[in-house]
């Protein structure tokens, strides 16, 4: 079962008219754990078999005191702090087949669950989002991610709040009525992150396909280089753009142009546009080294100049702190 984005905290508690459950909003490697008696196999969100990655998991779930249970949850590399560290490294371990045990040592990995889909050869996939909650409570008591139900709109807040201060990217809001079922389903599971924004500047774009034929659409973003002149590449994005939008930055762009390829305008930098992601990961891809996740266009900043835009020592900046655990 897949969330769907909402605009704030108060928006997605107005659409379950606040009869929710919240939960950390971890930014790690989705799992479904299956247990018969002593055997557990772990599955990845595609149905890859990830059981021989992820043995910590495995030894926590074979603990639990049930005979047979299928648990939904997500891992993720947590530091002796329990600050997450950037999900680049919870993946380098997920997806690692060799060598398992000494990345084992060096990164570990800590399961949070938050669902029961099955119990001692019940199927609970038709129960309720509250009554799964409390069989997960019975079933894996020390391993729930943090969670409330039914939190006043200041609850909620603080929640919030206390979940980003810890480093996480934001909350789940659960129906509480709400059955479970595959795929993305509505309104039942809202996603409510806070990205952090950047001002970078537009060094070219491609063309679009489909219904974004005749537009430039995929956006080449850089951040500005005070020491050496120009700007410093960080990556890609398509996302975010309305129609309106995609017509708009089409004219301004082909205005901007000094030369093009079969696939891209390559324009000169002077248009500014507001970019929001998730993190600032390593990228041997782009010169600087660095790219942003998910990056998403929020709007153009035509009230900003490109020696207004944000400078790649800024962006070093929040790689550096993510990475030692000074990002909030």
């Amino acid at each position: 079962m897949l969330a769907q984005p909402a605009a704030d905290l108060d928006a997605a508690l107005e659409d379950l008219r606040s009869d929710a459950s919240l939960e950390w909003k971890l930014d790690g490697a989705r799992i479904q754990v299956h247990k018969s008696e002593d055997e557990v196999r772990v599955f990845s969100r595609n149905l890859r078999d990830v059981t021989a990655a992820v043995p910590e998991v495995v030894a926590a779930v074979q603990g639990l005191p049930v005979r047979e249970t299928i648990i939904d949850g997500e891992v993720i590399a947590l530091r002796p702090d329990g600050a997450p560290h950037p999900f680049q490294v919870t993946m380098q371990r997920f997806g690692r087949k060799l060598d398992v045990a000494r990345m084992r040592a060096q990164i570990p990995l800590t399961p949070f669950f938050f669902d029961c889909l099955s119990c001692d050869g019940e199927s609970l996939l038709d129960r309720s989002q509250e009554s799964r909650i409390a069989r997960l409570n019975v079933v894996a008591p020390s391993l729930i991610v943090p969670m409330l139900v039914r939190p006043s709109r200041e609850r909620a807040q603080q929640f919030l709040d206390e979940t980003l201060r810890r480093g996480h990217e934001g909350v789940m809001v659960k129906a509480l009525s709400a059955g479970y079922a595959a795929g993305r389903r509505g309104q039942q599971w809202l996603k409510v992150k806070i990205a952090r924004t950047l001002d970078l500047v537009v060094l070219a774009a491609e063309w679009g396909h489909g219904r974004r034929t005749g537009w430039l659409s995929n956006l080449h973003l850089g951040a500005r280089d005070p020491e050496h002149g120009g700007f410093v590449m960080l990556g890609k994005t398509f996302k975010g753009l309305t129609d309106e939008m995609l017509a708009w930055q089409t004219d301004r762009l082909r205005a901007l142009e000094i030369g093009r390829d079969r696939h891209t305008v390559f324009v000169r930098p002077e248009l500014v546009a507001e970019i929001a992601f998730n993190e600032v990961q390593e990228s041997p891809q782009y010169p600087g080294g660095l790219a942003l996740r998910f990056a998403r266009v929020k709007g153009y900043r035509q009230d900003k100049s490109p020696a207004d835009a944000d400078t790649i020592d800024a962006v070093r900046d929040i790689y550096l702190r993510s990475v030692a655990g000074g990002e909030q």
